[in-house]
């Protein structure tokens, strides 16, 4: 499922943006049906636009609804009548989707027979300290067996002893759920936490959610801003 409305408040009518001869939009669902890892893969959005932008080129969309806040709410509300087990949640703005991360998620609950992980979601190791400041970026930190312990858009862990040497995450926001776990999600209403950051996967953490995080070395290009569009129009070429 890649959630995708149309005016993201940092960038309007981004995944409509030009990539190369196609729009971003339609860049990341191709990337996505190209891994061959899905039984089926669909946009879910609130705009005619971008709904007729895949449905038009052959692919398949779906409309929201009703209003939603964020992109698990929009997904939930799609799967809630469909016979599955797992569905992937790839953000419209990541047009570079590749093979390997995907299906290190869906190794996730293959070797879970306790049934114990609820979600699995992709993390980069990065070390530029603009980006580790930039509230743009989303920093997760985990505990020893790589569950998701907070996400926050401050540095985290924050560095009072420098000399202690830790890995700093960005959070990347593809995410595997449990379909049991992700109509929870949908049925609870948002805690502070995830008001105040603006996170949607802390609302997980804020119910006692267990959060199984994968690191992939693969960094990819988020579009949220006009630069990171030149950026991936470079990266494409």
């Amino acid at each position: 499922m890649i959630p995708a409305r149309y005016s993201a408040s940092r960038f309007p009518g981004k995944l409509m943006q030009d990539l190369e001869g196609k729009s971003v939009i339609r860049r990341t669902y191709e990337a996505t049906v190209n891994t061959g890892l899905f039984d089926d893969v669909f946009v879910v959005t609130d705009s005619q636009i971008i709904f007729n932008e895949i449905t038009n080129h052959g692919g398949k969309a779906i409309m929201s609804q009703k209003e939603h806040e964020c992109g698990s709410d929009r997904i939930a509300e799609a799967v809630e009548f469909m016979d599955i087990d797992i569905v992937v949640n790839v953000q419209g703005d990541e047009p570079f989707t590749e093979v390997s991360s995907l299906k290190k998620l869906i190794e996730v609950f293959k070797h879970d027979a306790s049934k114990e992980i609820d979600l699995a979601s992709l993390m980069v190791h990065i070390t530029d300290w603009d980006e580790i400041k930039n509230p743009n970026t989303v920093k997760v930190i985990v505990d020893k067996d790589n569950f998701a312990l907070y996400f926050s858009r401050s540095p985290i862990p924050y560095p009072r002893d420098e000399t202690v040497q830790v890995k700093y995450h960005k959070h990347k926001g593809v995410y595997a759920f449990r379909k049991e776990a992700l109509l929870d999600f949908y049925r609870l209403p948002m805690l502070k936490l995830e008001a105040s950051e603006k996170i949607e996967c802390i609302r997980y953490l804020e119910y006692g959610k267990k959060i199984k995080m994968v690191e992939t070395d693969v960094q990819g290009v988020e579009i949220d801003t006009p630069e990171d569009l030149e950026r991936a129009k470079k990266l494409w070429k």
